[in-house]
Parts: structure tokens; sequence; C-alpha cells
């Protein structure tokens, strides 16, 4: 009877070694899958991500373009509208020199 007892626990103890050979391999599978899975989701948004930046990079550099021209724009006007300032107040004060000339002149005789 004890042999038998004996036997029966061995023949126990084998079948959860296997079982649990089993669940480990299993695992081991599943943990592949899950690994390769996210593997693959990485890889797409790194492209998605990658496509988007491109894309905000177009869109900046029309952007910058266009405040680049609009700045232009301003400046060439700004230049111009300072131009008309100095010239007229070149003539008021070349007016006001004359005037003060003229008076000296008066004053003298």
């Amino acid at each position: 009877m004890k042999t038998k007892l004996s036997l029966m626990m061995v023949m126990i103890a084998a079948a959860l070694l296997a079982i649990t050979t089993f669940s480990y391999g299993q695992a081991g599978d599943d943990t592949k899958k899950a690994a390769d899975d996210t593997g693959h989701a990485t890889k797409s948004a790194a492209k998605a991500t990658g496509h988007a930046t491109k894309t905000a990079a177009k869109d900046t550099g029309k952007a910058t373009e266009k405040a680049a021209d609009k700045t232009a724009d301003a400046t060439k006007t700004a230049g111009k509208d300072t131009g008309k300032g100095v010239a007229k107040g070149t003539k008021a004060v070349g007016k006001g020199v004359k005037k003060g000339a003229e008076k000296t002149g008066d004053a003298v005789k």
C-alpha cells in the first residue's frame, strides 16, 4: 500500500509539473504576441507622428513666408511715410530759417 501511495503521489506531481510547464510556455507565447503587437502599434504611431510633424513644418514655413512678406510691405510703406515726413519737416525748417534770416536782415538795415 505504501508503494501504491508513493506511486500515485509521483504521478500527481508529474501531472502538476506538466501543467505548470505548459502554463509557463503559454504565458511566454502570450507575452511575445503582446510585445509584437506593441511594437507594431509603436511603429504605426511613429509614422503618424512623423507625417504630422512634416505637415506642421510645411504649414509653419508657409506662415513664416507670408509674415515675412507682410513685414517687408509694412517696412516699405513706413520708409515712404518717413521720407515724406522728413521732407515736410525739412521744408518747414527751411521756411523758418528763411524767415529768421529775413528778420535778421531787416534788423540789420
